[in-house]
Parts: C-alpha cells; structure tokens; sequence
C-alpha cells in the first residue's frame, strides 16, 4: 500500500511538473530567435511580439521551479531508501542541474526581464539566449539521472558496502538511452512550444484580427514540421535502443506475449491484451513494422512477456517483471498517432502560408487554437510509457521499486501529503490557466513600440512588467 501510494504520489508531481519542463525549454529558444530577428531588423513590432510570448515564458518558469522542486524533495520523504542505495551516482547529475544549469537559467532570465532599456541590445539578447541554453543543459542532467535508472553505466559494487558507486561519470553522459532520450525531450519541447504559440496566433488572428501574429504563427510552423519529423525518426531510434537494454518495455508497448523470431507485426488497435489475456483481438496489423520498430530489421526477433520473465525469473528471483500492458499498449498509441495528427497539422499550416491564406481560414485557425492540447497529450503519454515500462524496477536490474520506498513513512502520512499535493496543484493548474489566457489573449502592447535605436547602448525604454 504505501509503495502504491509513493508511485502515485510521484507520479502526479512528475506529470504536472512536466507540464511546464517542454514549454520553458522551447518557448525559450522561441523566444530567443524572435528577439534575434528584432536585434538584425529593429522591427517594433517583433519587439511587441518578443516581449508578448517573453511573458507566456515567464509565467511557465515560475509555475514549473515550484513543482521541480516539490519532484525532488520526495526522493528524500517517500524514497529514502532509493536515495540511500543509489544517491551517490543519481544525486550526482541533479547536484549538477541545480548548481549549474538551474542558476544560469534563472539569473539571466531575471536579467533579461529587468534588463529592458538597461542594457545593450547584443547583452540584452545574449540573456535570453543564455536562458535558452540553461534550460537544455538542466534538461540534459535530469535526463541524464532519468537514463541511468534505465540503463545503469558508469558504476561498480563496493565490495565493503556493497552498494553500487560510481566509478566512470563519463559513461553516465554517454549512456545510449541518455544520448537518445535527451535528443527526443529536446524535439518535444520545441514542438510543445511551437504548438503553444501557433495555437496563441490562431486565436489572435481567429479574434482579433491581428496580422502581426501570422509572424510568429510562421516560425513556430518552421520549427514545428522539422521537429515532429525528426522526434519520430528519433523515438523509433530510441525504441530500438531500449529493446536492447529493456525489451520487457517494448513487448508490453506490443503486449507480445510470445517471442516472434521475425516478420513481426504491428497491431495499429486491439481489443484486450491485458495480464489475463494473452490472445488479444487486434484489429489491424501491419506486417514486419515490429520487427523494423524494435530492431531495424524486417527480419528482427522481439522477445515475448513471458519468455522474458521466465528469464528474469532465473536472473533475479521469483517476482512479476511484466509492467501494466494496457498503459504501455496504449501509451505507445497515443503517442505516435497524436504526433502524425500533429505533423499533418503543421504541414495544412505550411501549405496555407505557402498560399498566404492561414489568416483567413477560419477551420484552420479554429483547430490550431484547440491542438494545444496534443502536445501534453503526447508528452504524457511518452512519460508513461518510459516509467511504467522499467516497473518493478526503479533501477533497471538492479534495484526494484518496493526496496527504493521509505520505511518510516506510513500509507497515512503519504495519503495527507497527496491530498495536500492535488489540492495545491490544482490551485496552481487555475493560476496558471488564467495567467496564459490572460496574457495570450491581450493585444500588443504598444507602449513597447520603442526600440533601441542606438544599437549596443541602452535605450530609453520601459522595464517590461508580467
């Protein structure tokens, strides 16, 4: 009971938390290439627009700093044990994130805010570009910790203590779940941002009528098709490299029960597959796609669940290995077909600009508003589909997950801090979803129309105010 209820209990800090994580990261670099094109053009109404979705970053920052924080303070409450075993190699990269990347992220985002007609234009935007790099980097120390729970490298047993400890922090950073996990975080936070200021454009230009916002609708269709493209190309890479290290994640992702030697088929949908049904109804198949999927071969084995907890049975002990098919099953599905009905969308907005139409075609402008949606959809569905794939790990191999839980926290002390939780994070999901419609809905301010005219010094020009 208390194992179940830490699981939970993580697990809504995580998903809420990671909510905000894919925003800050691509909005930023968003952001950052705007003011760019303002700093070569002087343009003032890319400065209106910089200083408009600059606003929408803010706002996703300090939402997202708080439930990080709450994400990580568990580790000590409800996992001590975790934290005991292994906090030696997995504190070690989130040491990293917070003394690093964390504070270059948040002093120059704070310099960048109040830096507005205090400093030069080239120092000005050096800020948020230094934002936008802080943010990848903390990205690439969390995703670091995250992949060595997959994958553990880089460590031996002390044979005194007989705990792991690291000894390589190099093969940490060069771990191949890492290397292709933070590149697909990465392309969905490019895509989740682009999303969010093509779906913040479409309803200016839905409502208000407001041509200025086919611009930034432009970049974000820029940025989103190549990104959607390439996040598919590297998640069916990444799906390949965790068949190697955690084939039990993908034949859950596949409820392949039994071992298929080659020519596997892929089941678009199916009725059943779950623990007690082991001959599922599936509805659709295509031939071989398994096969490529998982080993980029079309004559490539997967191995099924129970030939693989067989083996994991004489590996590690009597014990269920098999993770909830349904949520891997489908947690898979959700994710590649919202990510197809995204590209298609961003291809419909391409094709559109191509004709110089987007601003008046109300069904486009009306869908992209509401396709904000697809991109938490789709990261959520990612998120579920990694964790829940290594249960009952916490590290894959090496710790299971009831050994990392702490053993002086009751079922009913987690049962208040959760309700707590819940309680304040809704409370912060209100906060939020009026901050971004407030300020996504407003007009361009005009008072920002001044830019700085004597190039690399400072301007007269208001602070900007969120």
């Amino acid at each position: 009971m208390t194992e179940d209820l830490a699981r939970w209990q993580f697990a809504i800090t995580s998903i809420y938390h990671f909510l905000f994580v894919p925003v800050t990261i691509g909005l930023a670099f968003l952001v950052a290439l705007l003011q760019t094109t303002w700093y070569k053009n002087g343009d003032p109404v890319t400065l209106r627009l910089t200083r408009f979705f600059g606003s929408l970053l803010v706002i996703n920052v300090a939402i997202g700093v708080v439930t990080g924080l709450v994400q990580e303070f568990e580790f000590g409450m409800n996992w001590s044990n975790y934290s005991r075993e292994v906090g030696n190699i997995f504190g070690g990269p989130l040491a990293m994130e917070g003394l690093l990347a964390f504070f270059l992220e948040s002093t120059f985002l704070g310099v960048w805010i109040f830096g507005w007609g205090r400093l030069s234009k080239k120092v000005h935007l050096a800020c948020i570009w230094a934002v936008s790099a802080g943010t990848a980097i903390s990205a690439a120390f969390i995703m670091a910790a995250n992949s060595w729970m997959q994958n553990p490298v880089g460590y031996v047993i002390n044979p005194v203590t007989k705990q792991p400890q690291l000894n390589d922090i190099f093969a940490i950073f060069t771990n191949p779940v890492f290397l292709w996990s933070y590149v697909h975080v990465l392309l969905a936070s490019l895509i989740t941002a682009s999303l969010v200021m093509l779906s913040v454009s479409a309803w200016q230009l839905r409502r208000r009528q407001n041509a200025a916002f086919v611009r930034p609708a432009r970049l974000a269709v820029i940025v989103l098709i190549p990104a959607i493209i390439l996040s598919m190309f590297i998640g069916s890479e990444l799906g390949v490299v965790e068949g190697k290290y955690q084939p039990m994640k993908i034949a859950a992702a596949e409820a392949q029960w039994n071992t298929c030697d080659s020519h596997c088929s892929f089941s678009l949908f199916q009725v059943g597959g779950g623990r007690n049904d082991e001959t599922p109804t599936q509805i659709i198949e295509v031939p071989s796609l398994l096969s490529i999927l998982a080993t980029n071969s079309i004559n490539g084995e997967v191995q099924g669940l129970n030939q693989l907890q067989a083996q994991y049975v004489k590996e590690y002990g009597p014990g269920n290995y098999i993770p909830n098919v349904f949520i891997q099953y489908w947690s898979m599905r959700v994710m590649a077909y919202l990510a197809l009905a995204v590209l298609l969308l961003g291809l419909w907005a391409a094709w559109l600009l191509r004709r110089k139409t987007l601003e008046k075609s109300k069904a486009f402008l009306f869908i992209a508003t509401w396709a904000v949606a697809l991109p938490f959809l789709i990261n959520t569905a990612g998120w579920l589909l990694a964790e829940n794939g290594r249960q009952p790990w916490i590290v894959q191999g090496l710790m299971k997950t009831a050994a990392g839980v702490s053993p002086s926290v009751s079922a009913y002390e987690i049962w208040i801090s959760l309700c707590i939780f819940v309680l304040i994070f809704a409370v912060f999901a209100v906060v939020e979803g009026f901050l971004m419609v407030r300020f996504g809905r407003r007009e361009l301010d005009e008072t920002d129309d001044h830019p700085d005219t004597n190039d690399d010094e400072s301007a007269d020009m208001p602070a900007l105010v969120y």
